[in-house]
């Protein structure tokens, strides 16, 4: 199955939280209301800060699509 690289979820348990599921290496799940990721790989390889880097960029790049993907549906609305 092909998946896409982000994914929104929600949880009825946490009503306020919205997260971001990142499905490629290297996995993680982005609670966007409380900007705290939980990884679910271990990041490997031999230079700790390009990792921390290279991190950071796809952290960032769940925010972005994030809002875009939030921006359709308010544009949906208000169609």
């Amino acid at each position: 199955m092909k998946l896409p690289k982000f994914l929104l979820a929600d949880n009825s348990e946490f009503p306020e939280d919205l997260f971001v599921v990142h499905t490629e290496y290297p996995r993680f799940i982005l609670n966007v209301e409380e900007e705290e990721v939980e990884w679910l790989d271990d990041l490997e390889g031999d230079d700790e800060e390009t990792m921390a880097d290279e991190a950071t960029k796809v952290v960032e790049s769940a925010f972005k699509w994030c809002d875009e993907e939030l921006a359709k549906y308010d544009d949906e609305e208000e169609e």
